[in-house]
């Protein structure tokens, strides 16, 4: 059940819209703008293409103003609908939002012969526009926890593969040596590391046999270990879900704050459990 709001007028509806996707118009805004941003995202990667971008460049920049114009109103609608801007200007998303919109206005800000490569730079921070889509993953919350309950093994597990990668980059340091290419221990723990990840750049092999008997120990070695991690996050993830389905859940609606933009409110709550405000 939606709380009951107290203030009324178009700097309500307005945040209803915005910040709320429980209601129709809310889920509008959010598909349009799911849609807008992954199209914004496309036209950066199609300007890249030197190819594309020589033959329909004014096509190409007359559709980045018009999505660029709409993230601009939707920057200052945020601002206006909430009675302490501030707190969403300096939030997360919002600093995405400002980094995300300000590149096309910079590149002709500092537009010059001697600024070129940095006017490319700047636009290239549209890029920053594909971090807002993590808000329309239902999940993300839970694969966060889940992340965030499996951090300490997670770090031991590094830990470990730490250590493992100086050891045997000590060891193929004392049995290759100079002329193979491991000139030194460093040297030989990024070969190590490099291997054991199953990238392998080829930049530098062993030659000998027992140094080649090595190496095979540790390609297999990393299978087993990227398989670790995953299996740790997924565990995580499984369990937190049993306990969400066996347990009392309370349900928590996109209801976002007028006063402070807090998110996660109960269905049944009539003040924010940030700042006390109505809702």
């Amino acid at each position: 059940m939606k709380a009951y709001r107290p203030h009324s007028g178009w700097k309500s509806k307005l945040h209803e819209i915005i910040y709320e996707a429980d209601t129709p118009a809310g889920k509008l805004f959010d598909i349009v703008l799911f849609f807008l941003i992954i199209i914004s995202v496309v036209l950066v990667m199609l300007e890249s293409i030197e190819e594309v971008d020589q033959n329909h460049h004014r096509l190409l920049l007359t559709l980045e103003w018009c999505i660029t114009i709409f993230f601009s109103l939707e920057y200052i609608a945020r601002l206006i609908s909430i009675k302490k801007p501030w707190k969403y200007v300096f939030s997360f998303y919002g600093i995405i939002d400002f980094l995300s919109t300000i590149p096309l206005y910079l590149s002709y800000i500092l537009a010059g012969s001697q600024v070129l490569l940095a006017v490319r730079a700047f636009r290239l921070l549209r890029v920053f526009r594909i971090l807002k889509l993590v808000k329309f993953i239902g999940e993300a919350s839970q694969l966060q926890s889940a992340l965030k309950a499996s951090r300490t093994k997670i770090a031991v597990f590094i830990y470990v593969v730490l250590i493992l990668s100086v050891i045997l980059g000590t060891l193929m340091y004392l049995i290759e040596g100079d002329e193979a290419g491991f000139t030194s221990i460093p040297r030989s723990i990024y070969w190590t590391i490099v291997t054991l990840t199953t990238v392998g750049y080829g930049d530098i092999a062993p030659q000998t046999p027992l140094g080649q008997f090595l190496a095979t120990v540790i390609m297999i070695l990393g299978y087993g270990i990227i398989a670790v991690p995953t299996g740790i996050v997924t565990a995580e993830f499984s369990m937190s879900k049993k306990e969400k389905e066996g347990s009392n859940v309370v349900h928590v609606n996109t209801q976002a704050c007028p006063n402070c933009s807090a998110e996660g409110h109960r269905d049944d709550a009539t003040h924010c459990y940030n700042c006390g405000h109505p809702l």
